[in-house]
């Protein structure tokens, strides 16, 4: 495995949590279950001003985090000046910590934001290592500088002639070994410089043909395929201590028959079960075709949730609302294991503190 190559130390987590009230094991216990649903919504929103709306459901709790796109950021300055206005937004006292905001800095074809990574996914791979660390760090440094602390990057998806991702130059290497030896360093590298890594798109959308924004996939590979080569440069990702992992939105017809991020068998059984994660899963946008084809925002969110998958990602934040009350009304009613959820929102109080 590559953790040997990086060394066990290759990504700077700082397990201890510190002394806030995030930090304790206990942290979601103190919560209202009006914030704790709330801690399972990501939510974004157009333009470069703060919704009113927006501001209640931070002022409130009843969201843990905001993903941005380029439309929020035309500049480093607005984008800089938003966030810092998110940021100040009063919080309950044990949601202090700062909000996730997250974008998808790829490099290539995906970017949110002027400056690095300087080259593609599949660049960084024919480029190898060392190349591809000194892009996640500058990366990590360009992202921290504007206020975002999570990236929704690398992808470890194993690039397949004809598809989708390899077409688009997103993937880091046709092999599971070409993608451990540069994603990984290009995660763990941001991670040294305070930015959080997400790895995605679990347990790989290689092989998908079109993009599940677009269209619903079925990725018809074996148990053992997807395991041996998809899910394998997880393994590097989880123990280096990798913070996130997207679950995708395709269905794989050999582990389960609904999209992996609202699936137990696939978000649970094979991302924690048998892969051993422990840091923080979240979904792929709900908003895409493929989840569009299951439901609305409160069929595909209380699915998600009960799945396991410990955050919920909305584009537009009155579908993160529309989730946040299914789930409020789920708790208050029982009808939602209470334990389950709670430790998936300790995960997220535990990264929210340690990025603070």
């Amino acid at each position: 495995m590559l953790l040997g190559a990086l060394g066990a130390g290759a990504f700077a987590l700082g397990v201890a949590l510190g002394d806030g009230p995030a930090g304790r094991p206990d942290a979601a216990s103190q919560l209202t279950l009006r914030q704790l649903a709330g801690q399972r919504i990501v939510a974004g929103f157009a333009g470069t001003e703060v919704p009113d709306r927006v501001r209640a459901m931070v002022r409130e709790g009843r969201v843990a985090g905001m993903i941005l796109f380029a439309a929020n950021l035309p500049s480093r300055d607005s984008g800089r000046r938003l966030i810092a206005r998110l940021q100040r937004i009063p919080r309950p006292p044990h949601l202090r910590d700062p909000l996730l905001v997250m974008v998808d800095q790829e490099g290539g074809l995906v970017k949110r934001l002027s400056g690095a990574p300087t080259a593609s996914a599949e660049r960084m791979g024919q480029r190898g290592t060392a190349f591809s660390r000194d892009q996640g760090a500058r990366t990590a440094r360009n992202l921290a500088n504007v206020g975002i602390n999570v990236n929704l990057a690398p992808v470890l998806d194993v690039g397949r002639p004809g598809g989708v991702i390899a077409e688009t130059h997103r993937s880091f290497g046709a092999s599971a070994q070409r993608v451990e030896r540069t994603a990984v360093p290009f995660a763990a590298a941001m991670q040294a410089h305070g930015v959080a890594a997400t790895a995605k798109h679990f347990p790989g959308l290689g092989a998908a043909r079109e993009n599940t924004d677009f269209a619903v996939q079925r990725i018809r590979l074996g148990k053992r395929t997807l395991r041996r080569v998809d899910e394998a440069p997880y393994e590097d990702f989880i123990a280096a201590g990798g913070d996130l992992v997207m679950v995708s939105s395709a269905i794989y017809p050999a582990l389960s028959d609904k999209p992996a991020s609202l699936s137990r068998p696939v978000a649970t059984g094979e991302l924690r079960t048998r892969l051993g994660f422990g840091g923080v899963s979240i979904t792929d946008a709900l908003g895409g075709a493929a989840i569009r084809a299951v439901g609305g925002p409160a069929r595909v969110g209380l699915a998600a949730a009960k799945a396991g998958t410990d955050l919920l990602l909305f584009s537009d934040y009155r579908d993160g609302g529309e989730a946040y009350r299914a789930l409020l009304r789920k708790l208050r009613s029982g009808d939602i294991d209470r334990s389950r959820f709670g430790r998936s929102v300790q995960r997220v109080l535990a990264l929210r503190h340690r990025l603070r």
